[in-house]
């Protein structure tokens, strides 16, 4: 499978095919002579003699001192050596991989004037398999992600370290093995492999394809509990959700009326009128997080297909710009917004949890295990849903309402959208983890409802689970079940096979 670079057509789908599975990329015909168009333009201005931010001057606050074209060279390779202060853990190697290909991307769109054999290195390390060593921590999000980017271009140039065939090796080493001619930087090619908010891009793109797991993962643990709990079938009711057309809402309801279909538990009556708000509400709850969802993507996509460089170049007009279009805010906003979505979802599911434990509300076993007393069952797997929960409260707090004054004053407004990334990637880790245990505790309650059947999708998510979980008839030591549970919700087993059985859990009804 080869993915087509052409700065127009990039999704969250593609980023995936190839950061995670491996596809091969190359640059389509228009891309390249968009490229070679833009990079005359630029040589045409420097043998003029004007002055070109990053290119005949320096950048930041240097941006007032003019550069000599002979000292170009040395300029854009010291911007990258300069730029390249990165700290914290390596990011893992599919981010970095989605990193170059955004970044090739924005080159493919003919405005960062680069040499296409300059582009092109890109799409080779990807090809065959040379990933660049990076950093987490060290960018503020603008003038987009430089640090990071920085030490993705170091092996482009053959120095920095990179990953090849399983083994961490220095750049050059690497590109050499996988038979890659390292760049000769010229003019603007420092500045055009680093001026961007790729690294936030691709990890963004990442974490939505994640998410939307989650979400449908989210929508069969919550049908589990209402099932197991004698949900009342009312509030889910098409006719009530199609008098208040939130899209999420609706697709939410409507996929709990194809899990719980044909339950023989919710059709033993309990002579309830309506359920408590974590029940009754769970489509009004769970609608917001998939509309937000939708949101985030169409951010991260517009991103993904701009011209997120600076100084830009428009062939047309023979013309080049100096701005702002690195700056990270709109994506640093977007996934604070889905930080906070995908912590409704955990804790919407914390609650459900809560109600199959207590007695009170379930009118089974307490903390579902019998021997009162002797056995605790799943009393403090409730205990970490709570403490994941509160984490996700905190780590909800907005990244982009901080930002701290750089380079004199000149970048004196900052996005910080990575923290923004790192802390959601968090989120997701725990939103499985809590699902789990819900998951956990539904299917638990779903035997004390024996011989009643749970419904058709519901019934599906219960067999895959006892599949590797069994009944807790008495007291065992709880995380192996969790985490087991917790690999079955991130892996998409349990969703595959009750999309498989039942049809796809849509966010977005037709």
């Amino acid at each position: 499978m080869t993915v087509y670079i052409d700065g127009q057509t990039m999704n969250i789908e593609k980023v995936e095919d190839i950061a995670r599975k491996g596809a091969q990329v190359a640059f389509s015909d228009d891309a390249k002579a968009k490229i070679k168009r833009c990079w005359n333009v630029v040589e045409a201005m420097v043998k003029s003699g004007k002055a070109i931010y990053g290119v005949t001057t320096g950048i930041g606050e240097f941006a007032r001192i003019r550069v000599s074209p002979e000292e170009g060279s040395l300029l854009q390779k010291n911007i990258i050596y300069s730029h390249a202060a990165g700290t914290g853990d390596p990011f893992p190697e599919p981010a970095v991989r989605g990193a170059m290909v955004l970044r090739a991307n924005v080159l493919a769109r003919g405005n960062s004037g680069v040499r296409l054999s300059t582009a092109e290195v890109f799409t080779k390390m990807l090809n065959c398999g040379v990933t660049p060593m990076v950093f987490e921590k060290g960018s503020v999000g603008t003038s987009g992600d430089l640090s990071p980017l920085s030490q993705l271009a170091e092996v482009c140039i053959g120095e920095g370290k990179a990953y090849y065939k399983g083994e961490l090796l220095d750049g050059g080493v690497a590109m050499k093995k996988a038979g890659i001619e390292p760049i000769q930087l010229t003019y603007k090619e420092g500045l055009g492999l680093i001026n961007g908010s790729q690294m936030v891009t691709s990890g963004s793109a990442l974490l939505l394809v994640d998410a939307r797991r989650l979400l449908k993962n989210a929508m069969i643990a919550y049908a589990m509990s209402i099932d197991a709990l004698k949900g009342v079938p009312s509030a889910y009711d098409a006719r009530l959700h199609g008098s208040r057309p939130f899209l999420g809402q609706n697709a939410a309801a409507h996929s709990l009326r194809m899990l719980m279909a044909d339950s023989e538990i919710i059709a033993d009556k309990s002579g309830k009128v309506q359920d408590g708000y974590s029940m009754r509400c769970t489509p009004q709850v769970l609608g917001p997080s998939i509309d937000c969802w939708f949101y985030v993507r169409d951010q991260i996509e517009t991103e993904m297909n701009s011209s997120a460089d600076n100084p830009l170049f428009f062939p047309d007009d023979n013309a080049y710009l100096a701005g702002g279009n690195f700056h990270g805010q709109p994506l640093g906003m977007a996934i604070d917004f889905l930080c906070i979505a995908m912590s409704e979802v955990a804790n919407l599911s914390e609650r459900h949890t809560n109600r199959l434990l207590n007695p009170v509300l379930s009118g089974l076993p307490d903390f579902l295990v019998d021997g009162r007393g002797v056995n605790s069952g799943l009393m403090v797997a409730q205990y970490t849903a709570a403490a994941l929960v509160s984490e996700n409260k905190i780590l909800s707090h907005p990244a982009t309402v901080d930002s701290i004054s750089v380079s004199a004053d000149q970048e004196d407004h900052v996005a910080m959208s990575p923290i923004a990334v790192r802390k959601c990637g968090e989120i997701l880790r725990n939103v499985g983890a809590v699902l789990a245990i819900e998951m956990y505790a539904a299917a638990q309650a779903m035997d004390f409802r024996k011989p009643h059947k749970p419904g058709r999708g519901t019934r599906i998510a219960y067999d895959v689970i006892r599949q590797h979980v069994s009944f807790l008839e008495k007291d065992r030591v709880l995380y192996p079940d969790i985490n087991k549970i917790a690999e079955l919700v991130r892996n998409s087993a349990i969703l595959d096979a009750v999309e498989s059985g039942i049809g796809e859990l849509p966010l977005r009804l037709s």
